[in-house]
């Protein structure tokens, strides 16, 4: 559908601008046409006036395509010139600013020159000024219209607004096959993030009801300790069930207006340190290991210390589950100008460079089919460019498949006032 829609979005264009140019192109013949006609009778009424025989060759010439020369070779009275140019020029339907110059075939030199507009009257235009006559053998004119090519689209006025209705049908066919495009994204995301979070579910509720049977059990009243284990395993997993779903609310109803933020001067990096410390029993399941370089000089930001200690967490535990192997995470921070960057980086599997644009949006997860490895709802990173943004920061990520990832966050300093 998308080639198919592209090629005729494509042809539609060629064909326009093809019949466009042709149509362009006999408006030239035809304005050459009428300005030769008109240019041929103001030199016929200068013969006549001169009481000169016509020549029988060809003595208009067009030099450019604008410019045309009338080689009359006879006397030139600059009045009755304008004049007729001007009178032949509007029974042609060429009203359009001109120049004209009479020049002198002898000394090879223009002797004289005029512009000559359509906005004004005729009389007036005439009135107030007398041109010299020149009274030689030797003279011949030239006409040059500067404005030729407005000219011609003007007259091309109905070409010009079916080019102008057919490039809005192009942007609204576009634009729709864009949405389509999106929302077939979106659905995609949507299929994921219910797949996920069937799975996520499942298993607490699996879990539940196999408590469950067990606890149906009439002889289980006899082993205490037995029935108090199953009974805190459904407490558990009941609790956890609850934690997922709220989190699933809170996080996709989350908005930057909707955040309230309890913002204080904290130093960075003790919120740093704050979330290693959170993420080191993780850590410590996967064999990992975290080094901390906190090379800022300057760290204290202003900011809401429990959603920044969130942002942190969630970089790292990403780190830590997106590993085939034990998890090598580093973690840095250093100055830039008016700014202190935390750099968060490891060497897990890479994110494909086609995704890097989208892992920042809501739901959004890199495609591994119908099931994940790694479980989640895809909203820890839209949390993290969320709470970012709100405080004033960027976020970047540099990721190649197979050489890990690299987190980089900017929060300005606070500078006391």
């Amino acid at each position: 559908m998308i080639v198919l829609a592209a090629l005729s979005i494509m042809g539609i264009s060629i064909i326009q601008m093809y019949w466009f140019r042709q149509a362009f192109n006999l408006e030239q013949d035809q304005f050459d046409r009428d300005v030769r006609t008109a240019l041929f009778k103001v030199a016929g009424n200068l013969f006549d006036i001169n009481h000169v025989v016509q020549p029988s060759n060809n003595f208009i010439q067009r030099l450019s395509t604008n410019y045309y020369v009338v080689m009359v070779n006879n006397e030139i009275d600059g009045n009755l010139l304008e004049y007729l140019l001007k009178k032949e020029f509007e029974e042609s339907n060429i009203e359009t600013t001109f120049e004209y110059g009479i020049y002198d075939c002898e000394n090879d030199e223009m002797v004289f020159g005029s512009i000559v507009t359509f906005n004004e009257d005729f009389e007036e235009n005439e009135s107030g000024r007398s041109l010299p006559k020149w009274e030689d053998q030797n003279y011949y004119f030239g006409v040059k219209f500067s404005n030729r090519k407005s000219f011609l689209l003007n007259r091309m006025a109905i070409w010009m607004f079916s080019t102008a209705v057919l490039m809005l049908v192009i942007i609204f066919f576009t634009y729709a096959l864009f949405v389509i495009l999106r929302q077939k994204r979106l659905s995609e995301i949507q299929k994921d993030f219910i797949n996920n979070m069937t799975h996520e579910i499942k298993t607490p509720l699996s879990t539940i009801a196999v408590s469950a049977e067990v606890l149906q059990d009439p002889a289980i009243i006899h082993t205490p300790e037995r029935l108090q284990n199953y009974v805190g395993i459904i407490q558990n997993e009941n609790n956890r069930l609850k934690k997922q779903v709220e989190r699933v609310l809170q996080i996709a109803s989350m908005d930057s207006s909707d955040v309230e933020f309890k913002m204080e001067k904290l130093d960075l990096h003790e919120v740093i340190q704050s979330a290693i410390n959170s993420i080191s029993i993780n850590l410590e399941k996967s064999d990992g290991k975290i080094s901390y370089n906190p090379g800022a000089e300057e760290s204290e930001i202003k900011g809401d210390r429990l959603h920044l200690t969130n942002v942190i967490f969630n970089l790292l535990d990403n780190a830590i589950k997106y590993c085939r192997e034990a998890p090598d995470i580093e973690v840095e921070t250093m100055n830039q100008k008016e700014n202190i960057e935390l750099t968060v980086r490891d060497k897990g599997i890479g994110i494909e460079k086609n995704h890097l644009n989208k892992i920042f949006n809501r739901f959004y997860r890199v495609p591994t089919g119908n099931l994940h490895d790694v479980k989640g709802f895809g909203l820890g990173l839209s949390y993290v460019k969320l709470i970012v943004k709100s405080h004033g920061g960027e976020v970047y990520v540099v990721s190649e498949p197979a050489m890990g990832s690299e987190f980089k966050l900017f929060f300005p300093l606070h500078k006391p006032q």
